[in-house]
Order: structure tokens, then C-alpha cells, then sequence
């Protein structure tokens, strides 16, 4: 892809450069943007499909176990009535930080989280949405009445680790990859003779990037910010 890149660059400086008509300043820019512009589309997918499999199964695993996974909504409560006010964005560093340790996200994706929490907390500030007590499910459609990480309330499979089976049955599927970037979904995979027929209609969006030279979630369909 590098080559292809400096080569692509090389022979726009050629046509417009060292054409006496033609204006090398222009065919300068033109050069730098052909550069800068390295996210190609890629004919051999499998290698990259198969790296993004993996991260994508090993973030629902790990989202399922639970033990390292903050608490995304990090709310501020009266201990008077035990009802929630609003978040408390002090802990959002905190947040951020669990969420990169991971490996798992990119800048974009943790960037996208603290947008709803702020969002979310600006509505409660304003009264557009009430307090609530704790005890009850929150009036709004962030972390819920799904589960975010996959957008559900069950899976498709029986047994005692039903979830982290499914986690590592889940099939990813291209929508759009190129070098640095990727549009996705995945599917629940090898299941059941005898499943629900609306399983085997479910997809869950999602994008990737490079960062560092790794696959990284970028974007996760149960963050979409506008469902807050």
C-alpha cells in the first residue's frame, strides 16, 4: 500500500510539475494529499477479518466477566431520597482510563462515551430529564434496558456460560474495510437447530481503526450517542 501511495503521489508530480503549462505549486498539494491519504481499500480481507474477529470476541467476553468493566453510568445521587440528580464527571478520567487499558478502544470510541455521559447529564442539569430514583429503570436509552456491549438482554444459547460461548461464536461480517478503517457487524454463529428464528436475523454494527498499528473499536452500535 506504501508503495502504491508514493508512487501515486510520484506520478501526479510528473503530469502536472514537469508540464510547462502546468503549475508545480498545484501539483505539490495535490502530491501531499495523495500522502496524507493512505486509507486504501484492501482485496484480501481475510487476514484483517480475522484480527477484528478476535478483538470483537474478546471485548464481549471480557464485557460479560464483568471484573475490570466500569461503571458506565456514574450518577450522583441524594442519599435523602435515593434518587439520581445528574453524573458525576469527575470520574470520568477514571472511566476513560479503564476503557484504554483494555486495549480494546480507540481514542474516537472513549471520546463518543464521555459525549453521552455530558449529554446525558446536561438534560438532568436542565430538567429535560427528571430525577429518578434509584431504583427504578432510568428515562432515558443509554446502558438500560440492553446491554450495550451487545444490545441485548439474552443470547441464543443455553448452559451455565451461555454468554461467553455465544462471545466466541459471534461472526463478524465486512460492510466496508480498507487499510486504516472498517465498517462491520457481526452475527451470533453456529446456532442451534432449534433457535428462535429472529436470532439468526440479528446484527450488531460496529467500526474499527488502526491505532499503533492495531485494530481498534472505534464506534459500537449500543453507544450511539443519538439513543441518548
Amino acid at each position: 500500500m506504501t508503495y502504491l501511495r508514493f508512487a501515486l503521489a510520484a506520478l501526479i508530480v510528473c503530469l502536472l510539475g514537469c508540464n510547462e503549462t502546468g503549475n508545480p505549486k498545484t501539483a505539490k498539494k495535490i502530491a501531499k494529499l495523495a500522502l496524507k491519504d493512505n486509507d486504501f481499500a484492501i482485496s484480501d480481507t481475510s487476514k484483517y477479518k480475522s484480527e477484528i474477529q478476535k478483538l470483537m470476541r474478546s471485548l464481549l467476553v471480557w464485557a460479560e466477566d464483568g471484573k475490570s468493566v466500569p461503571d458506565l453510568l456514574p450518577f450522583v445521587i441524594n442519599r435523602k431520597d435515593s434518587t439520581v440528580t445528574g453524573f458525576d464527571l469527575s470520574k470520568l478520567k477514571a472511566i476513560d482510563d479503564s476503557l484504554k487499558n483494555t486495549g480494546f478502544f480507540s481514542k474516537e470510541f472513549i471520546n463518543n462515551y464521555n459525549q453521552i455521559i455530558q449529554l446525558l447529564d446536561k438534560r438532568m442539569k436542565s430538567k429535560e430529564i427528571e430525577p429518578f430514583s434509584t431504583g427504578e429503570i432510568p428515562p432515558f436509552g443509554f446502558n438500560t434496558d440492553a446491554d450495550p456491549w451487545c444490545d441485548c438482554q439474552d443470547v441464543p444459547y443455553d448452559g451455565e456460560n451461555a454468554f461467553s460461548v455465544g462471545a466466541n461464536l459471534v461472526e463478524v461480517h465486512i460492510i466496508e474495510l480498507k487499510n486504516e478503517s472498517g465498517k462491520m457487524y457481526w452475527t451470533w454463529g453456529n446456532l442451534p437447530k432449534d433457535v428462535s428464528p429472529d436470532w439468526r436475523t440479528v446484527t450488531y454494527k460496529f467500526n474499527v481503526k488502526k491505532e499503533g498499528g492495531k485494530w481498534k473499536i472505534s464506534y459500537l452500535q449500543g453507544f450511539d450517542i443519538k439513543r441518548a
